[in-house]
């Protein structure tokens, strides 16, 4: 699980947001997809109360980091998570 912090994106990601995808990283490890929402949900709002904004770049990134280990259908499942939480906040 550890393999994603040599990534080369990480080399240039601002500390504020490599401690939140860390403290992402080690609460989401052995959960299951489904579980996942509210770790995804305490992440992006940690983030915006702080004034943090993702990019799209970053964004795929965390997601990788979420799926790391996953089967098939709980790599569905964070997708869907995301789709939901995605549109949630475009409202």
């Amino acid at each position: 699980m550890n393999e994603w912090m040599n990534h080369p994106a990480m080399k240039n990601l601002d500390t504020a947001k490599l401690e939140l995808i860390k403290t992402a990283a080690r609460q989401t490890q052995g959960k299951s997809g489904k579980n996942l929402a509210p770790v995804m949900m305490t992440l992006i709002t940690g983030a915006n109360k702080k004034g943090i904004r993702f990019t799209n770049e970053e964004v795929s990134l965390i997601l990788d980091i979420l799926k790391d280990g996953k089967t098939a259908e709980e790599k569905m499942q964070i997708d869907y998570i995301i789709n939901v939480i995605s549109s949630y906040l475009k409202k």
